[in-house]
């Protein structure tokens, strides 16, 4: 992987900053599991906030979404 993962919600922020690939996605989808767990965050938790609606995705792209930060959060335990 060309990123590192962020360790802070800094340096996720930073993220905005690069182009959007693949691995750029996934870097920020570990350092999104990592950081709701250093916050105490339960799976549910996060889940609730992924799906939650918006104007950035549609319902099915968010539903993608959730499904690759549960298994995320699965690969991490």
């Amino acid at each position: 992987m060309n990123y590192p993962i962020p360790a802070t919600p800094e340096e996720l922020v930073n993220f905005r900053q690069e182009p959007v690939t693949e691995e750029l996605v996934a870097a920020a989808i570990v350092a999104v599991v990592r950081q709701a767990r250093a916050n105490g965050q339960s799976l549910e938790e996060l889940m609730v906030e992924v799906l939650t609606d918006d104007s950035l995705l549609e319902g099915q792209q968010r539903r993608w979404l959730s499904q690759l930060v549960e298994q995320t959060w699965q690969t991490l335990s």
